[in-house]
């Protein structure tokens, strides 16, 4: 299970990647959080930002809606393994 210290899964599509989060309640409740970025290189060095153009947003738009189905399916089979 999630322990806040790290990422529990990734989507990259890329140089676009959707980063899933996985934190707790006080009362153990899993949720999720997304962060979606963007790798560019500096001269050298790769770089990260969170600042997209035009042409990132189909791909961004696609990452995310893999990171939802990711969220929705560990959330789908949570419900149904307490309902058991």
């Amino acid at each position: 299970m999630p322990d806040g210290q790290g990422p529990i899964h990734e989507i990259k599509l890329g140089r676009i990647r959707a980063t899933i989060w996985g934190n707790r309640t006080n009362r153990q409740t899993l949720w999720y959080s997304v962060t979606v970025s963007r790798k560019y290189r500096d001269g050298e060095q790769w770089k990260e930002t969170t600042s997209f153009g035009r042409d990132d947003l189909p791909l961004l738009s696609k990452a995310v809606e893999l990171a939802y189905g990711w969220i929705w399916k560990q959330t789908s089979q949570s419900t149904s393994e307490s309902e058991e």
